[in-house]
């Protein structure tokens, strides 16, 4: 695997001659094609050793390039949409010779980050953020009386997104001069689902636009003056008035542009060129293709969104033969829906990735993809179980943070069973701080009446599944990892779990250690440590987070003299503070060493890097439960 030290591939001459923004404005026309064909050559070879979002970058080449043709950073200030696509931007802004290192420890983010380039006016990693964000920026600009430009660059599927219909409320009654373009590739993650997407497909499908999109060069070379107003107003209204008599854009108040080829570099520099001009919010609409110069991307866009390490002449990638705990969930809440026809499976646009993607191909009448839309989907999940449904609704947990009003005022509140299957629940390795599902204890545990729990492998979780099916009595929720957790084969017969009840693995008498989840594993690996040390062990598999097998804590508490918790998580408000809690409302003294991530956003990289550069492991646990015992008593 790729590391951040590795030797470089290497660039093409006018990628090496591109050291800032600067550089892209001095090059020739004729030599722009070049650029844009050495980017791509550059993405495709360092992509295969790091791996990353090669699809969307690759659709954006020339948008990029025609960006920094015609704007100047970091004066102006681009906004892109999750930031995954921003990969051409850190090439063309100094940081080609390190796009080798994306997403490797200490190399570049696989995301925008401030901190990284003055260049990157906003960081980001989830959709629907760019509009609202860039919007700030064109305001502040207009109080402080300053005349840089700002653009926001969102894919088609964030216009599902609830943040960017709020922003696209507020554009034209906040500012005069900012410019949107959308990229309509037709892609999130996985297809693009709605009335919106249709529009959007619509738009650029049907043949009389498709008239007017063959026109959109001649406009652009008459944009000087009344010809240029005139012909635009005329290819407008015939478009409209044959088409869409209420244009979704021109209702917010934004002057709209397009469709046009995003992939015409010529094309997108004049039109730049003229939109920087106009004292009105405008919105450019471009079609691109995702993958576009790489057919194995073409051809397979969902799995070329992002992805691991990849053969070049054919995009194959290595494939395990432990299924993941994505598989393990898509195949068995599908199993559980054969024989329950009350069960329902709800993503945000994540069917691949959550692996509902079984479930739809199986049992379509009861799947729904709502995009990206994370909010609806939680509230839309409390409709059905108000109707006696059993929806399971499977988002990242990353992404489940932004239904977080809805679990406590819609489900929690009035007691309403849906059940929250949180995929990636813990450190999510190479896509960074913006990714890694280390809150969700924290932002679950205080909500009254929830259930959630965290199995310590494969058998577990199918247990702890099929004990969420059955449980009506109000929200519950479930963490598991990205990937695997250890392979353990799956008894055919589940047996349903007792709500709240921990298993004693090991019994013990100085140290009582409570490994959670995926940290069940370095808690075994401590109690072998520790024990060849003299010190009798106790092993706890605590399987709920709330609620608390208070007892069995409790009474190992009394029993040892110390208590050490695994937890993959923030340690703030984090599994091992609830520990700490219960104990002091028993009045019990014992004390608590805690593993877990500390109250800081952690960095991208492998986890094994991460966790020993943060003492999540068994020797700084170790450590820590020594310290409690002097040599005379070990």
């Amino acid at each position: 695997m790729t590391s951040a030290s590795s030797e470089p591939p290497a660039l093409g001459p006018l990628l090496q001659s591109i050291h800032s923004p600067g550089d892209v404005k001095n090059l020739a026309d004729d030599d722009l094609l070049d650029l844009a064909a050495e980017i791509r050559h550059s993405l495709i070879t360092s992509l295969s050793k790091t791996g990353g979002h090669l699809g969307p970058n690759l659709g954006v080449v020339e948008l990029t390039i025609a960006l920094h043709r015609v704007f100047s950073t970091p004066k102006d200030k681009f906004v892109f949409d999750v930031a995954h696509q921003g990969y051409v931007h850190k090439m063309l802004t100094g940081r080609a010779d390190r796009i080798h290192t994306i997403r490797t420890y200490k190399g570049l983010n696989g995301f925008l980050l401030r901190s990284e380039s003055e260049h990157d006016a906003y960081g980001a990693g989830h959709a629907g953020t760019a509009l609202s964000a860039a919007l700030g920026m064109a305001a502040a600009r207009d109080l402080a009386g300053n005349d840089n430009h700002v653009v926001a660059v969102a894919g088609d599927a964030a216009f599902t997104c609830g943040p960017t219909l709020e922003a696209l409320n507020n554009i034209a009654g906040t500012t005069r001069r900012f410019i949107v373009v959308l990229n309509d590739n037709e892609w999130s993650i996985d297809k693009n689902v709605g009335a919106i997407a249709r529009y959007f497909n619509d738009l650029q499908t049907h043949h009389i636009f498709a008239a007017v999109r063959a026109k959109a060069a001649e406009f652009v070379e008459k944009v000087a003056g009344k010809a240029a107003r005139t012909l635009a107003h005329k290819m407008e209204e015939s478009a409209k008035n044959l088409l869409f008599p209420n244009v979704l854009f021109e209702k917010f108040g934004l002057r709209y542009y397009g469709p046009i080829d995003g992939h015409d570099l010529p094309l997108l520099v004049r039109t730049f060129e003229h939109l920087k001009t106009l004292q009105e919010p405008v919105v450019l609409h471009i079609i691109t293709e995702k993958g576009r110069g790489y057919q194995p991307a073409i051809d397979n866009p969902g799995k070329f969104h992002g992805l691991g390490t990849y053969q070049i002449n054919d995009g194959s990638t290595d494939v395990s033969t432990t299924p993941t705990c994505s598989d393990i969930f898509g195949r068995t809440v599908t199993d559980l829906a054969m024989k329950d026809p009350k069960i329902v499976a709800i993503t945000a646009a994540m069917p691949g990735g959550t692996k509902l993607e079984i479930f739809k191909n199986e049992l379509p009448e009861r799947y729904y993809d709502v995009g990206i839309a994370e909010e609806h989907a939680a509230l839309f999940a409390c409709g059905m179980a108000t109707e006696g449904y059993r929806p399971f609704l499977a988002i990242y947990s990353t992404f489940m943070q932004r239904a977080y009003d809805m679990i406590i005022h819609d489900m929690a509140l009035q007691g309403l069973p849906v059940r929250l299957c949180m995929d990636r629940g813990g450190l999510s390795g190479d896509d960074g701080p913006t990714h890694h599902g280390l809150f969700d204890i924290g932002y679950l545990r205080h909500v009254p009446g929830i259930v959630h729990m965290q199995p310590k492998d494969e058998d577990e979780f199918v247990a702890m599944l099929h004990t969420m099916a059955a449980y009506d009595a109000g929200p519950s929720a479930i963490r598991y990892p990205r990937g695997a957790i250890k392979g353990t084969p799956i008894k055919k017969r589940p047996q349903l779990l007792e709500i709240g009840k921990a298993e004693v693995v090991a019994d013990g008498s100085d140290v009582a250690l409570l490994g959670l989840g995926t940290m069940f594993e370095m808690a075994e690996r401590t109690k072998a440590l520790l024990e060849e040390k003299g010190l009798s062990v106790a092993l706890i598999n605590p399987r709920f987070i709330k609620p608390l097998d208070t007892a069995v804590i409790e009474q190992y508490a009394r029993k040892c003299r110390v208590v050490c918790t695994f937890e993959d998580h923030v340690l703030m408000h984090g599994f091992g503070a609830a520990v700490i809690e219960q104990l002091h409302i028993a009045g019990i003294h014992t004390p608590v060493e805690r593993i877990g991530w500390p109250d800081e956003f952690i960095e991208h990289g492998k986890p094994d890097t991460l966790r020993a550069l943060h003492d999540l492991t068994p020797e700084a646990a170790v450590g820590k439960v020594l310290g409690h015992f002097s040599e005379k008593s070990r």
